[in-house]
């Protein structure tokens, strides 16, 4: 099992989308299957997983953005947001978000 670390961007947005439980739940899963999702193309290995939202499903639901520190045990979450609100992330912009946050 890995250890699930949430960034202040990450922290600052979950509110605006889960219940406490609902994000509990995610992090019980994704501590257990930390390689979910997809890796994201040109991201550095960054991943982005769908996880549905009360009443609303998958394919409503939102995308969480993510990077696992094996050699720490770790799935570090970088962000979320609303499918229906904000376009993909790009695999470039990705992999310069965890280069700043890795130095």
């Amino acid at each position: 099992m890995h250890t699930v670390v949430e960034t202040l961007l990450f922290q600052r947005q979950w509110p605006l989308y889960w219940t406490e439980e609902e994000r509990g739940a995610f992090a019980a899963y994704i501590a257990e299957h930390p390689t979910a999702g997809n890796v994201v193309p040109e991201s550095g290995g960054i991943r982005k997983v769908r996880w549905g939202r009360a009443g609303s499903g998958k394919s409503g639901g939102v995308r969480v953005i993510y990077f696992t520190r094996n050699a720490e045990g770790e799935v570090v979450l970088l962000t979320l947001y609303a499918k229906s609100k904000t376009d993909n992330l790009t695999g470039p912009k990705l992999k310069e978000i965890r280069r700043v946050l890795e130095e």
